[in-house]
């Protein structure tokens, strides 16, 4: 038995990519494989074939995709995951996996959590990632009812996630992002605000009350300078893209570089919440854009432009 997967050959950009049939083999104990229905694609995947993360010839080729939801097709023995044994015919979504685009996966039970009933599997497929990060990123700056939080890069994939959390937390919501996703960030409770030149006085200018809180998704000079100006506390702003310059300025940073919080236990508890949030309608994940599985070079052109109103997928 054999599935399409994508795999990165050689260490570069999109053009290293390439489709190839792969064997599947049963799980093992304490694994399931997955007819996956739809792949979340995340800026991760291609700074690890790219090279960013390293060049070790030894990791290649590399199965990039570390989401995916779709529907388990069999279970080794002892099969468990955060919710409980999982079956087969079981639609789950499936995180902190490696080799997510393919037609079919086998990942840990560990990993497997049930999909939201109210996300399709496009949406589900791409809530994990973003939405474990939003969850650290919101904690760590303690943010909750009565706060007023600034969120740079709103309308990403982490920005919307952190947006609604934040919202249901009950903060007030600022959140930077061209003029043409405000409508967006309306709509999901967050009042907008346009980057570039100005961004701070625009800032002040909404919160009378002043900032209590900053979460960066995007990086740079802007969004830090930004943070720094309005929020007094320094032990309440957080990045997800750590520099140097946010090391140097004592803030808190998050995610799997050297030296940053990666928050492992948080992140794995935040999985089963999210799910609870998704079903009670409390959470949505826009789907920006669906390429096929033969199309995963331009998926991941599209991915790297950074200009994507939520997440890009992979329909194997």
């Amino acid at each position: 038995m054999a599935t399409k997967a994508v795999i990165a050959t050689a260490f570069g950009g999109p053009e290293v990519l390439s489709v190839i049939d792969m064997p599947v083999r049963q799980p093992h104990p304490g694994e399931v494989l997955i007819e996956v229905r739809a792949a979340g694609m995340n800026p991760v995947d291609y700074k690890q074939f790219s090279g960013l993360m390293g060049r070790n010839p030894d990791s290649l080729p590399i199965h990039p995709g570390r989401e995916a939801a779709g529907v388990v097709t069999a279970v080794g023995e002892g099969a468990e995951g955060p919710a409980g044994v999982i079956g087969v015919g079981d639609e789950v979504v499936a995180f902190r996996i490696a080799g997510g685009y393919a037609g079919e996966v086998v990942v840990p039970a560990s990993a497997v959590v049930p999909k939201p009933a109210t996300l399709s599997f496009e949406q589900a497929s791409g809530m994990m990632l973003t939405g474990t990060t939003a969850v650290h990123g919101l904690a760590v700056i303690r943010v909750g009812a009565g706060d007023t939080v600034l969120i740079h890069g709103a309308a990403g994939g982490v920005g919307l996630m952190a947006v609604q959390l934040a919202a249901d937390a009950g903060a007030r919501v600022i959140g930077t992002a061209s003029e043409g996703s405000h409508a967006l960030l309306r709509e999901f409770g967050a009042e907008p605000v346009a980057y570039g030149p100005g961004l701070e006085e625009r800032v002040r200018a909404l919160a009378h009350g002043g900032v209590d809180a900053a979460f960066d998704t995007v990086g740079g000079d802007e969004a830090l300078d930004t943070s720094l100006a309005v929020v007094p506390d320094r032990d309440r702003i957080v990045t997800a893209l750590a520099s140097p310059r946010a090391f140097a300025a004592g803030i808190k940073v998050i995610g799997g570089a050297p030296g940053a919080d990666p928050g492992t236990e948080i992140r794995d508890e935040a999985r089963l919440e999210l799910v609870r949030l998704a079903d009670q309608g409390k959470l949505r994940v826009v789907v920006a854009a669906a390429y096929p599985l033969a199309e995963a070079a331009a998926a991941t052109r599209a991915l790297a432009t950074g200009h994507t109103h939520g997440k890009i997928v992979l329909i194997p």
